[in-house]
């Protein structure tokens, strides 16, 4: 049967809004399995990917570690009651961690051909190994959430910027996010700065290098590559790029990766709204003031002031 007459046939047996017949599916199921078969995602053989939905949670789970009652789903306990309460947490923590970091390893033995033998232990080895760094994220968290409260005047409390700063969420998920790049975990760093990218509209790449006491003020649009650098006490504005430029390509004319590609920023840097700075031989250097949006491909000295020229502004009074 051709085509368009089994797509004619579905139309009218929509059209009766009756059930639709085992033969009508039948040829889509049948060429959907066959597309699977020799692709280079979602094989037939291929194993699951980690969760969404889990590595969403564990982002909840590690949050209210990191700022207990943060996310408002769970009230804050205290007194003789807080270390059981933190001991349960971290235990479920634990298990699904480890499960989610497993499958991240497993997929990647199942498209090698290679028996996983070591995946499950891998997982519980680097779900220790983030857990164990809690105490210290909480630490550097904390200086982010100083450097909130003492760079803007309009937040009126820390506990303000803990409850109510988009900022603040995305640079929380990549500090954790980072400590399993750092753990040469695949798929779930990125899975999770690409969740709080949604939610928050900030991009920050997990093999980001960030300092201490960073500030990221209101954050839509912000984007933060992969290489880049970024010094203690900076603070960004809105719509801010620390991008790549000008690719490099191989002989065979696929892109290069694992070189810097993105600019570094010494400390107490202030990057204002829109500013865009691209390339990895890109330095600005410390305490230096970048303006609204400017557009920077080359290395800024040490405490420079770089603004655009005033635009030739046109006033025209009433209608």
């Amino acid at each position: 049967m051709g085509d368009e007459n089994l797509h004619s046939e579905m139309r009218n047996v929509e059209l009766r809004l009756g059930p639709v017949p085992r033969k009508y599916l039948g040829p889509i199921v049948d060429a959907v399995v066959a597309s699977y078969r020799g692709a280079e995602i979602d094989g037939e053989d291929a194993a699951p990917f980690p969760s969404r939905r889990e590595v969403t949670q564990i982002l909840a789970e590690v949050l209210e570690l990191l700022l207990p009652g943060r996310p408002g789903d769970h009230e804050v306990v205290g007194g003789d009651l807080l270390e059981q309460e933190v001991h349960r947490r971290v235990s479920r923590l634990f298990e699904s961690l480890s499960r989610q970091i497993a499958l991240s390893f497993r997929h990647g033995c199942m498209k090698a051909g290679q028996p996983c033998l070591e995946c499950d232990k891998l997982g519980q080895e680097k779900a220790l190994a983030l857990l164990g760094r809690i105490p210290r994220l909480r630490t550097v968290l904390l200086g982010d959430v100083r450097a909130a409260f003492d760079t803007d005047p309009a937040a009126r409390s820390l506990e303000e910027v803990v409850l109510s700063y988009p900022g603040l969420v995305a640079i929380a998920v990549y500090r954790m996010a980072h400590e399993l790049w750092l753990l040469d975990v695949p798929f779930v760093p990125r899975m999770m700065t690409e969740h709080a990218h949604g939610t928050t509209g900030i991009d920050i790449h997990p093999g980001a290098l960030i300092g201490s006491n960073f500030f990221i003020d209101h954050g839509t649009g912000v984007v933060i590559g992969e290489t880049t650098e970024i010094g203690d006490n900076v603070t960004i504005y809105q719509g801010v790029t620390l991008g790549g430029y000008r690719f490099r390509r191989l002989e065979d004319g696929s892109l290069e990766r694992g070189y810097k590609r993105h600019p570094t920023v010494g400390d107490n840097v202030v990057i204002y709204a829109g500013a865009t700075i691209l390339g990895g031989d890109t330095v600005i250097g410390a305490r230096s003031v970048i303006g609204g949006s400017v557009w920077l491909t080359h290395t800024v000295p040490a405490d420079a002031v770089v603004t655009i020229e005033e635009p030739d502004l046109k006033y025209k009074v009433g209608y």
